[in-house]
């Protein structure tokens, strides 16, 4: 069940107040799960049960996305602004230093998260921020789009569509490798969520200059690819791994960009991994 929760975050107008919603379920260690722009948190339902099985799984809408608020007029979608929010919200939920996967814009969320030490883990699903400048600008002429097509669809239009799989293909094949996999109802949603996100252009913006130049050491880091992603091509990966030597570099044989609904085990076993070895590392050894 979807739930809300405010806090305050600082931002360069001074703080401010921001609201999040989320779904919470399962038990253990703490693991947030960060979707992409201009998706929402229904894109980890594939692989949320089977992390709740191990985990406290924490799915957010990002600020401006989905379900949850836009932040404050005038609050940037930045880096240096949205990931102390999350590291806000997570002290919102009475939750320090979670293990994190993000997908995207999610996952270069994360990523800097374990940079300034709120992760324990970080598993990064295809990260923006690893582009080349003739990259970047197609990612981004693609993203556009995408929500125009999705601005454009009468309702009706878009549910008749979302009933065949060569409609699915249509609307989501930039971001699945096997769009026909997608449930209609989740294509429609996910459809609906990308025309109505309010952060869509401000996290564009904000992104237009970013590239991840940090490393990340001192904890269990993963960075997957879909050998299919259409939207940041797997060649990224490999300057990710240049960035971060200590990551762990793993393919996605068969997955688009979002590839927690083309192989939802693989990506489930992939995150489960990265966080297993963090709590081994952190459990002490019996007597």
């Amino acid at each position: 069940m979807t739930a809300t929760v405010s806090f305050t975050i600082d931002s360069p107008l001074g703080t401010r107040p921001a609201t999040v919603s989320y779904e919470r379920k399962g038990a253990g260690e703490p693991l947030l799960l960060l979707h992409g722009i201009g998706h929402h948190l229904q894109a980890w339902h594939p692989v949320a049960d089977v992390l709740a099985a191990e985990y406290d799984v924490i799915a957010v809408d990002l600020p401006g996305f989905g379900a949850s608020p836009a932040l404050p007029a005038g609050v940037p979608y930045d880096l240096d602004t949205v990931v102390p929010a999350l590291g806000a919200l997570c002290a919102a939920l009475g939750v320090e230093r979670p293990h994190v996967a993000g997908n995207s814009l999610g996952g270069l969320l994360g990523l800097d998260l374990g940079r300034r030490g709120l992760a324990r883990s970080v598993t990064a699903l295809s990260p923006a921020g690893f582009w080349s400048e003739p990259e970047r600008r197609y990612a981004f002429t693609a993203l556009r789009a995408m929500r125009a097509g999705a601005a454009a669809l009468p309702l009706p239009a878009l549910e008749r569509l979302s009933r065949s799989g060569a409609g699915r293909a249509a609307l989501t094949g930039t971001i699945y490798a096997r769009p026909a996999r997608r449930a209609p109802e989740a294509v429609v949603a996910e459809t609906l969520a990308l025309r109505g996100a309010t952060g869509f252009e401000q996290t564009l913006a904000a992104g237009g200059s970013v590239r991840f130049l940090h490393d990340v050491p001192g904890l269990p880091v993963t960075i997957a690819w879909g050998t299919r992603d259409r939207l940041l091509l797997r060649r990224q990966g490999v300057r990710a791994k240049q960035t971060l030597p200590g990551a762990r570099l793993v393919r996605l044989p068969g997955c688009g960009h979002v590839p927690m609904n083309d192989d939802p085990a693989l990506v489930a076993r992939v995150i489960l991994d990265t966080a297993r070895t963090a709590d081994r590392a952190t459990t002490p050894l019996a007597a």
